[in-house]
């Protein structure tokens, strides 16, 4: 049995990593400023700590004697970083950097290994389709700009003080407890949340987007594997499916499941949308051994029953 640390612990993909972690028999701590998570997402008995990952004092404290740590804490919001822009740079990179600081001095035996949450975001608008982690990064927002900035640091984490890290790239996450009222949401619990009550869903745009919609339980399985088996070299994978989704279909699997009819409406194209983003996973599988293999109807059924 591990001691982990999950930074963001009480979010939507924080909250299932740690299910995830206490099925397999660890103890888990979380640091969560409560912006956006909530207590009521995680298992009775899981003991949080609210602070900021921006507060190297409270990361430090939080980090004491752990084995490890997944450092989820994020502001996920374009929007957001493009009105806040030196706020969430202190939160989504100097955040980052204070985890990696205090995984040197964590733990008597020596550092600890960082799982951290880098995004897709890094590689802005690149028409080099599928993306692989080869790929140009050429981020068009300061989150994306932020979350490379955390990939150079995890180098700088490994390679110079010994911490092990590895990060993954997330592309279109999606699940239970992905709060369709939050602005942070994708557009699966935005259109899952109204359609499922019968109103009427915009799409910015003609529809035809391409995203790849990976759930969070496979998501997870990956978080978990690389923290039982730690890769020198500061590695970076992209966590995806491969699989291209419109929005137009999205949305009308999702109204099929609803049981509901689509009242679908169109807007103007939001500036700077990227029109493709599909992920190349080959390097994933080749590492873990392992597919992101839940069908979209299927992920998209249990999100829908969480809903009620």
């Amino acid at each position: 049995m591990a001691r982990y640390l999950v930074t963001g612990g009480c979010g939507f993909i924080g909250s299932h990593l740690i299910e995830r972690l206490l099925a397999a028999g660890h103890e888990v701590r979380v640091l969560d400023d409560l912006s956006t998570g909530k207590r009521e997402n995680l298992p009775a008995g899981v003991p949080v700590s609210v602070g900021s990952v921006a507060d190297a004092a409270a990361v430090e404290t939080a980090m004491a004697g752990v084995d490890g740590c997944f450092h989820l804490a994020a502001v996920a919001s374009v929007d957001r970083s493009r009105e806040a822009w030196l706020e969430t740079h202190q939160t989504n990179l100097s955040g980052t950097i204070a985890v990696f600081d205090a995984a040197r001095r964590a733990n008597p035996r020596g550092p600890v290994p960082v799982v951290y949450a880098s995004s897709a975001a890094v590689y802005g608008d690149n028409p080099e389709m599928p993306l692989t982690e080869d790929a140009a990064t050429r981020p068009l927002s300061a989150y994306g700009a932020d979350k490379l900035g955390c990939e150079l640091h995890a180098r700088v984490a490994d390679g110079v003080h010994g911490v092990p890290t590895t990060g993954f790239r997330f592309f279109n996450v999606y699940g239970p407890r992905q709060d369709p009222k939050s602005p942070y949401s994708g557009v699966i619990s935005i259109f899952a949340g109204r359609i499922a009550k019968g109103e009427s869903i915009t799409i910015n745009g003609d529809g035809e987007q391409v995203r790849d919609f990976i759930f969070v339980k496979d998501l997870v399985r990956y978080l978990s594997a690389a923290m039982d088996t730690p890769r020198p070299g500061a590695p970076v994978f992209n966590i995806c499916t491969g699989r291209p989704t419109s929005v137009n279909r999205l949305a009308e699997v999702l109204a099929e499941l609803s049981g509901r009819k689509l009242d679908r409406r169109y807007g103007p194209a939001r500036a700077g949308d990227i029109r493709v983003s599909i992920g190349d996973p080959a390097r994933l599988v080749a590492a873990f051994g392992m597919t992101c293999d839940t069908p979209l109807e299927d992920g998209l059924r249990e999100t829908l029953a969480w809903l009620g």
